[in-house]
């Protein structure tokens, strides 16, 4: 019972601010990445669901250690979120098979237990990052993405040459081309298409390029995104048949091959 009641004040801490993050838009960040959430209680399993579901994640929900493994052996997941306290295994001996199975995806625990020996508990059994509860949803969150992207860039491959359709990039001599003829870009142009092509099929918001491409917050006063963009079509597109530049209107912008087909 005693535990039943803490679990009612932490979702009852949680959710105003969950009530803000639902005010948001998904961010592209998000797209196509999976996360696996193992809490037994289904009233916090709901609310982290709809947390991150509402940001763009496509979840699973875990309620014991054995459901746990086998969504994970079954699925490509780049986040585990795990609470300690669960029904036969407990998060701990879980989180260090899952980390044994699964040693390139990352996990966070929750738990209620928030002094040090629990903690280094937590982290000596692989997890990545440890929140007490109640905590904020737009800290977990926060968390979430930053080990999300930590794990990408240390497991994904760094490509010195990228193609769509006809087009290509080759980074180490800094070349463009499409359909064998050389395009000159400017330095920001060439920085744009490079981050277009590294997430091609991909949908990328006006604020994921402003932050990735110019290290800046998208100002919505502004236009030089679409300007750049602009440019880009300029080269890339207009002189040739097919196109492969192509606006996804209220989203962003996709670099892909015969996409209005």
């Amino acid at each position: 019972m005693e535990g039943r009641q803490n679990s009612r004040q932490e979702i009852k801490g949680l959710r105003p601010i969950f009530k803000l993050s639902l005010q948001r838009g998904p961010s592209n960040l998000s797209y196509f990445m999976q996360i696996l959430i193992i809490e037994d209680d289904a009233r916090m399993a709901d609310l982290l669901r709809r947390t991150f579901e509402e940001e763009g994640y496509t979840t699973f929900n875990a309620y014991d250690s054995e459901q746990a493994l086998k969504l994970a052996a079954q699925k490509d997941l780049q986040l585990i979120v795990s609470d300690v306290m669960l029904p036969g295994m407990d998060g701990i001996s879980l989180c260090k098979q899952l980390k044994q199975n699964h040693p390139n995806t990352p996990v966070i625990m929750l738990t209620a237990l928030g002094n040090t020996d629990d903690k280094l508990e937590g982290f000596d059994a692989g997890a990545d990052d440890y929140m007490v509860k109640p905590f904020e949803i737009r800290e977990l969150l926060a968390r979430a993405k930053a080990l999300i992207h930590r794990y990408n860039k240390t497991t994904q491959p760094n490509p010195s040459q990228y193609s769509c359709a006809d087009l290509s990039l080759d980074k180490l001599s800094k070349t463009v081309k499409r359909a064998g003829k050389s395009i000159e870009l400017t330095p920001k142009e060439y920085k744009l298409l490079a981050f277009l092509l590294e997430n091609q099929g991909r949908v990328l918001s006006k604020s994921e390029i402003a932050t990735q491409v110019w290290e800046t917050h998208y100002d919505t006063g502004t236009n030089f995104i679409d300007v750049y963009i602009n440019y880009l079509r300029n080269k890339i597109d207009k002189p040739f048949k097919t196109k492969l530049l192509h606006t996804r209107k209220g989203l962003g912008f996709v670099l892909q091959e015969e996409v209005d087909k």
